[in-house]
């Protein structure tokens, strides 16, 4: 059964190394996107009533530090890298991705 899932495929260390960087500077470009978004993550407190609101002071953690998740995710993945754990510094580079879908979702619910 095992055989059967593998697909046979192998991606040579240098062509992952490759998809590494690429993917580091796309959590850099994620990264100035977030700190735009960030200095905009008051304003979810602007409806009356939504500093009491849970979903409010969710979407505004959750949207506050997804930059920091995108400058803290490539640092984390290339130490990964570094100690041969390339699964962990794989989970390490999606970190930014979910975490924007999570904040996007989250902000679809915010008051205002």
């Amino acid at each position: 059964m095992g055989n059967v899932l593998k697909s046979g495929i192998q991606i040579s260390r240098r062509n992952r190394f490759l998809l590494m960087v690429l993917a580091t500077l796309s959590c850099g470009l994620m990264a100035v996107a977030g700190g735009i978004a960030a200095i905009f993550t008051p304003l979810v407190f602007d409806a009356p009533g939504s500093l009491l609101n849970p979903v409010a002071w969710l979407s505004f953690v959750l949207c506050a530090g997804f930059w920091i998740v995108c400058l803290l995710a490539p640092l984390l993945a290339w130490i990964q890298w570094r100690r041969d754990r390339e699964p962990i510094a794989w989970a390490a580079m999606a970190a930014p991705i979910a975490w924007g879908a999570a904040a996007l979702t989250v902000l679809q619910l915010a008051p205002g």
